[in-house]
């Protein structure tokens, strides 16, 4: 076993602090990667605060890692100590199902093993990146290019995929209008994507103290929400709504400003079950849609993306001690637009 070091919740009720735990030994298809940066995502507000079912404590939480490979296995064929490498979501799953097949192993019909809060297929917790190191399967650890700044890569491992992979399949592009919901850690890279792809991208938001931000990230219109006139407007207008607000909301508004057979897609993830009249659906032939992160295949299609075209998240790096209040200032909305931990303060 390998001696590692973390911040962990040991209950729902309690702070993140620091704890010593193993990491598994590196089998032949594995590789040891030693972090340099994670991502702090709402999903580890959730988690550790039990907010959408019980957890697995102690819990390391932490899917956007980046640093380097310390060791591989002795089968391991597309990596070599000293390579950059990256995680996200998920370290595991069977490979064998219809969904792993298709490059879709975060949907896994078999086992799939989250990155943490989950039992790895030796039946052992999954420990998460906010710790020094981590072992995961060569097929769950992705490149990452030299020409990117390894910090503001690390959110792109969630908030990156989980609005790219949507904008790709539902080939948001040249000619589409796409409005996106919140200007947050997803919202600020769907702006990014959605620009790269050469959409006209519009945010809608609540906040009209964001709309300089909004244009400064790529974006050409801005929409406040809370102005009804504004709102009116904008109705019938978007070929495409990508919405990341995670608090409980009614979508209804943003289904009106929908183009006939336009796409309403969820990657916010809010707790509160949607309620969508069955007519508004019906008239203008509308779609809503879900997203959930995306498969490693696709992931690493992202990461080369973003290489080629200078594309990395906007972060505030922190030292991980203040862990406790940069979850804070997320839920205030308070970070542009990721909090990302510098694991040489751990």
């Amino acid at each position: 076993m390998i001696p590692s070091k973390g911040y962990a919740a040991q209950g729902p009720e309690t702070n993140l602090a620091p704890w010593n735990f193993e990491r598994r030994d590196v089998g032949p298809h594995d590789v040891l990667i030693e972090i340099a940066y994670c991502g702090v995502c709402h999903t580890d507000v959730h988690l550790t605060r039990n907010e959408w079912f019980p957890g697995i404590f102690p819990m390391v939480p932490g899917h956007e890692i980046t640093g380097r490979i310390k060791a591989v296995g002795n089968h391991v064929k597309n990596f070599k100590p000293g390579d950059l490498a990256a995680v996200g979501v998920m370290v595991d799953s069977c490979l064998d199902c219809e969904d792993c097949h298709n490059h879709q192993e975060h949907f896994c019909q078999v086992s799939p093993v989250l990155t943490y809060n989950n039992l790895d297929h030796d039946g052992k917790p999954a420990y998460g990146g906010y710790s020094n190191l981590i072992v995961v399967p060569e097929h769950f650890a992705l490149h990452v290019s030299e020409k990117l700044d390894l910090a503001a890569v690390a959110p792109l491992l969630c908030a990156g995929i989980t609005t790219y992979s949507p904008l790709k399949r539902w080939k948001v592009g040249k000619g589409d209008k796409l409005a996106v919901v919140g200007l947050g850690g997803l919202g600020h890279m769907a702006v990014k994507f959605g620009v790269a792809f050469g959409a006209e991208v519009t945010v809608l938001s609540t906040s009209p103290n964001k709309e300089e931000a909004a244009k400064k990230l790529g974006a050409h219109h801005f929409v406040v929400t809370k102005d009804e006139a504004q709102m009116e407007a904008a109705k019938r207008s978007f070929n495409f709504v990508i919405d990341t607000v995670a608090a409980d909301h009614d979508i209804n508004p943003y289904l009106a400003t929908l183009k006939t057979n336009g796409v309403y897609i969820n990657v916010g993830m809010p707790l509160k079950p949607f309620e969508i009249p069955s007519f508004t659906l019906a008239t203008g032939n509308k779609v809503v849609a879900g997203s959930g992160a995306g498969g490693i295949q696709e992931t690493q299609e992202m990461l080369d993306f973003c290489a080629e075209n200078n594309i990395v998240s906007d972060i505030e790096l922190i030292d991980i001690k203040t862990i406790s209040t940069a979850f804070d200032r997320m839920l205030k909305g308070d970070v542009l637009y990721r909090f990302v931990i510098d694991m040489a303060t751990l």
